[in-house]
């Protein structure tokens, strides 16, 4: 027979086997958020993929982002739709994402989307083109007023302060175009001489761009600058004018504004455009923001990127700085 004290411990250790075994799994601890292993969603809603610009914008968000694991950047392309865009920003905030990102193709329309995601607690980052008032964390830009008024400022001193303009423009219902449009008037109207005899709103696309343009030379025999709103309009109107077959894609001056290295500084290299000023994607910028926001670090509402241009003169060079 069994000492007691024996049978009493191993009853004791049979009970303790059982009440470990019943015990129900402890949860492993969750994952802090911002890691590699649970990355903060960053939601990056752009306007649309039909310019080159913004092609390399989503590609600057992207390749800034893949520098960091800690982060994870789901982007939609609204196709140039205001509507379209205004759901994609409530898809991004169903999915669950710590901030957004976005360019929107209007200022009015995503002005409620934007407010109603930050009013949330939604760090909202507006890139490029603004919305209205500043319900919104950090917009980051180019002054596109200042932009406007240096090409119109080229201008006048390539022509000598006589000429007449066709003024090629982007949407006119975003930012961009409108100040860009401000600037360029600002920067001519002590210029009698110089004319805008030709405008139209081109919506940033090439194909209305050279369309535009193949109205304004029917109708205008003396066209001595055309001023775009981006390289894109700038380059089709420059296809226009060499199709019409008159010669004067040599003799017209071609002003635009991006100045992507494979796009607006290459037209200038290649003897198509005459001077193309830069317009920062900002993609880079975004991200570098996003970091800050997402770590509780304090951000200034407003981020003006630098810009420079390019022509004959200095595009060898790397372009000159404008101040």
């Amino acid at each position: 027979m069994k000492n007691r004290s024996i049978v009493v411990a191993e009853s004791f250790f049979l009970s303790l086997c059982l009440a470990l075994c019943l015990a129900p799994a402890q949860a492993a601890p969750a994952t802090a958020r911002g890691t590699p292993q649970n990355p903060w969603k960053i939601g990056m809603s752009q306007c649309n993929l039909g310019e080159p610009w913004r092609v390399q914008m989503n590609k600057d968000v992207k390749d800034a982002a893949a520098q960091h694991p800690e982060l994870d950047v789901i982007f939609i392309d609204a196709q140039n739709d205001s509507r379209r865009q205004q759901t994609d920003v409530e898809t991004l905030l169903a999915r669950g994402i710590d901030l957004l990102i976005i360019s929107p193709k209007e200022a009015a329309p995503l002005t409620a989307p934007v407010a109603a995601a930050y009013k949330k607690g939604i760090p909202v980052i507006v890139l490029d083109r603004k919305v209205l008032g500043e319900e919104y964390t950090c917009f980051i830009g180019a002054d596109n007023i200042k932009i406007g008024r240096a090409a119109g400022d080229w201008i006048v001193k390539a022509t000598g302060g006589k000429c007449t303009i066709v003024e090629l423009k982007g949407l006119m219902t975003s930012t961009p175009g409108q100040e860009r449009h401000k600037g360029f008037m600002e920067a001519i109207q002590g210029h009698p001489d110089v004319k805008v005899v030709f405008d139209a709103d081109c919506k940033w696309l090439e194909p209305e761009a050279r369309k535009e343009m193949e109205s304004a030379l029917s109708r205008f025999p003396a066209i001595d600058v055309v001023y775009a709103h981006n390289d894109p309009a700038a380059h089709g109107a420059y296809l226009a004018a060499k199709a019409e077959g008159k010669g004067r894609e040599k003799v017209i001056k071609f002003v635009g504004i991006d100045a992507l290295p494979h796009e607006g500084v290459a037209y200038v290299k290649d003897g198509v455009m005459n001077a193309t000023f830069q317009y920062p994607t900002g993609g880079a910028e975004a991200i570098d923001m996003a970091l800050k926001i997402l770590k509780g670090q304090k951000v200034p509402k407003n981020v003006t990127l630098g810009t420079r241009y390019f022509d004959d003169a200095n595009i060898q060079s790397g372009g000159q700085a404008i101040e």
